[in-house]
């Protein structure tokens, strides 16, 4: 299968071209994973580029296409994220000047961060849609060139080449997992895959508030949950024209997975294979929780395609799974209101291995009776078989305790 717009040789080209300023990053098998999710599992840690994503690999691929002329006019692109850091970075090694537009609701650490690589930064608009538009109209006032976060060539084959890679270190893999915003990464490695590898399956993962790219290519006919995505890196809701055509002609299946299914990915990333994903970068794993039917028994290439997370979601992210899985529990204790009787109810905690998170003492809250004062704590377990033997022990206490909702 070939497709018009991009084909293998221009990847080959870009791998040429980007050799030696863009990592060619690990990829490696995870036993743990392969066995918790039941396939062959190999991970391509894109998250360990300079920037933290595999959008340096397009970024650089187009700005080393560029003309002298246009070189000479510099490059303007559109982004509040990790496709803004890899133009930036990207133009300060290669001597090209660049204008990042960027929302102004962006968080103000990412906006010093483009800086830092030595961007302009134009801050424009409430939103995506708004600070596009911005772009437009001064890449025609200044001369600029765009480079468009997906629906270029030079881009898509640029992010075809972490394929390229995985297929040269691991011919016999059979099923790709990829996550998928407006399609620039799915789409390289669509076009690697379809040449060297016709029977491979493909996988797209999107999360269930964005299916741009699922319904527009007819694989997602349901309602998207509106809401603020923890996948933001993959939160686009029109998919490029150039990507569009490609996912519909070579990519076999889109999965289309909840937040809980991201957020269980982060985590299992962290704490098994120890490396830090942003919800799209751990996307490939969600749909492997989500959809395994997709993938059970078969030998999958995984891309985690970038670790730009905040600290703040990262906390909650970590939070919710202890919660999940029953870790972390909230338990409301009736306490005698006398001295010592809230050091009695910490100790017994502390002995039964419990680690307290958050205690809120309300003295002052209607309780059952007079004469005690309602105690709620959120306490961390070594194991979730733990809350019964725990309850067992403030009873025996003469605690009156139950397990409360979050």
């Amino acid at each position: 299968m070939t497709f018009p717009d991009v084909s293998l040789a221009d990847v080959e080209a870009a791998a040429a071209r980007i050799a030696g300023a863009v990592a060619a990053t690990p990829f490696v098998p995870s036993q743990t994973l392969s066995r918790q999710l039941g396939a062959e599992v190999w991970l391509k840690f894109e998250n360990l580029q300079f920037t933290a994503s595999f959008k340096e690999r397009g970024a650089l691929n187009k700005l080393l296409s560029l003309s002298a002329a246009e070189q000479a006019r510099g490059v303007i692109a559109a982004s509040a994220g990790n496709h803004a850091q890899g133009v930036a970075y990207h133009a300060r090694r290669t001597g090209v000047s660049a204008t990042i537009v960027m929302p102004t609701t962006t968080p103000n650490l990412k906006v010093e961060r483009v800086r830092e690589h030595g961007a302009r930064v134009v801050l424009h608009g409430e939103g995506f849609a708004e600070a596009a538009a911005e772009m437009i109209r001064l890449a025609r006032e200044e001369g600029r060139t765009i480079v468009h976060p997906f629906d270029d060539p030079a881009v898509i084959a640029g992010q075809g080449t972490a394929t390229l890679e995985m297929l040269q270190a691991q011919p016999a893999l059979d099923t790709l997992a990829v996550p998928i915003g407006g399609g620039g990464l799915i789409a390289g490695a669509a076009v690697v895959a379809r040449a060297l590898r016709p029977d491979m399956r493909i996988v797209g993962v999107q999360s269930e508030m964005f299916p741009g790219m699922a319904r527009a290519t007819g694989r997602f006919d349901g309602e998207a949950e509106p809401g603020s995505s923890v996948a933001e890196g993959i939160a686009v809701a029109d998919p490029g024209r150039i990507t569009r055509a490609i996912v519909a002609a070579g990519v076999d299946e889109i999965a289309v997975v909840g937040e809980d299914a991201i957020e269980e990915a982060i985590a299992l990333l962290l704490g098994v294979e120890k490396t830090l994903c942003e919800g799209a970068g751990a996307a490939g794993i969600a749909a492997m929780l989500a959809r395994p039917d997709l993938f059970r028994g078969r030998k999958v290439g995984v891309i985690l395609s970038g670790g730009n997370v905040d600290t703040r979601v990262l906390v909650a992210v970590l939070q919710r799974h202890l919660t999940r899985i029953g870790r972390m529990v909230r338990i409301r204790v009736e306490l005698p209101d006398h001295p010592g009787a809230l050091a009695r109810l910490t100790a017994a905690v502390a002995a039964e291995g419990g680690n307290i998170y958050e205690l809120r003492h309300e003295r002052l809250a209607a309780a059952s009776r007079a004469k005690e004062s309602s105690v709620s704590l959120d306490i961390e377990l070594r194991d979730s078989t733990d809350l019964p033997r725990l309850l067992d022990r403030l009873a025996a206490e003469r605690f009156r305790a139950r397990r409360d909702a979050f």
